[in-house]
């Protein structure tokens, strides 16, 4: 079972990071605007987890993998976090709603949580 995870993990994370090139903009979409260079935010995280999504497939790197990836999606907090604190109930989309914000966030700590039991069932 702790395999099936961390492959699904590892598959996860290459198609997300594959959609970083292939739908730029929903995840620049994603950035908060204070951050700047959504571009390059994009590129470099989708990159970033096409890698970590490789480390984790293999079963020797996969909890240097899943610390990795533990760590990246920890960094996506800030964007969820942000969304949050601007969302507002009159916005047309879900996302930027706190019904949405607050879903959003609460899946990013899933996929935490996740990352985090791949690391610990790698041993």
């Amino acid at each position: 079972m702790h395999a099936i995870a961390a492959v699904a993990l590892a598959l996860f994370l290459v198609v997300t990071g594959v959609m970083h090139f292939l739908a730029p903009g929903y995840f620049r979409m994603l950035i908060p605007a204070w951050l700047r260079r959504e571009r390059l935010i994009v590129a470099v995280s989708g990159a970033a987890e096409v890698v970590v999504g490789a480390l984790v497939l293999v079963p020797c790197s996969r909890r240097f993998g899943g610390g990795a990836a533990a760590v990246l999606i920890a960094c996506y907090l800030v964007s969820h976090v942000d969304a949050l604190c601007r969302s507002r109930p009159d916005r047309p989309r879900l996302l930027e709603r706190p019904t949405g914000a607050v879903a959003r966030l609460v899946v990013n700590v899933l996929y935490l949580a996740w990352a985090v039991a791949v690391t610990g069932s790698a041993a």
